[in-house]
């Protein structure tokens, strides 16, 4: 299994139980011709040759949020982390998930041909233990949620335009940048989204008088492609 990260908080200090960017520093797809090989938990976890210990959110500690974060890492030939992509998980672990896994190292992985990249899924669990609260986590996350001014765009391309629309959802740091985005889009029109971020603007979520990373969700106008433009104009009486 991958080495997870289990953190317990105690009253003065943060013990580890377990051994071992910005949008644009994550999005180097692999070629779709020569895709990496999947390789399952077990057989990442004896190819770790280092992993940075993520931090544990302070705001995360005292709103005593916890739990799993799931990363999709893509590994280069080199071992290392060229990609890193959060599934699921708060916010604010996700973050901190985030900025760690992408520093971890692995050896390559061997093939007939040589040293060979390969994409794989990890787990990095994030757990408090408090005296004398019974609040679970999603009750606590709900709470903490109440309390937070969500991000805001700030602005948006002047040439931001389209026929259509690929809604996304974004992990923006507490610097207003876009760390991560998701999309059920599968068409061409993502890679058009992610270009008009580009030129977007970001004001971070606060929880008070402080920044926070949080998700955002976003319609992002991209133009039709031709062809699209043309089967419309063809089923039009």
């Amino acid at each position: 299994m991958i080495k997870h990260r289990q953190f317990r908080l105690f009253p003065l200090a943060l013990a580890m139980l377990c051994a071992p960017g910005a949008l644009w520093a994550q999005e180097n797809s692999p070629d779709p011709v020569n895709l990496p090989t999947v390789v399952d938990h077990k057989k990442a976890e004896l190819l770790i040759m280092d992993q940075s210990v993520p931090d544990y959110p302070p705001i995360a500690k005292i709103n005593y949020i916890q739990g799993q974060v799931r990363v999709k890492l893509t590994v280069n030939g080199k071992g290392k982390v060229s990609s890193a992509h959060v599934l699921n998980g708060d916010a604010l672990l996700a973050e901190s998930a985030l900025k760690s896994t992408l520093r971890w190292i692995y050896h390559p992985l061997a093939t007939p041909k040589g040293p060979s990249g390969f994409v794989t899924i990890v787990k990095v669990k994030f757990f408090l233990k408090y005296q004398g609260t019974a609040l679970t986590p999603e009750q606590a996350e709900r709470d903490f949620q109440r309390q937070v001014k969500p991000p805001q765009i700030v602005r948006r391309t002047e040439s931001d335009h389209g026929d259509d629309v690929v809604h996304m959802r974004l992990l923006v740091n507490d610097q207003g940048e876009v760390v991560d985005v998701d999309t059920t889009s599968t068409d061409a029109g993502r890679d058009d989204a992610r270009e008009a971020l580009r030129g977007w603007t970001f004001r971070p979520a606060h929880w008070g008088s402080l920044p926070i990373a949080s998700y955002l969700e976003v319609d992002v106008p991209v133009s039709a492609r031709p062809v699209t433009r043309e089967a419309a104009n063809s089923a039009t009486p």
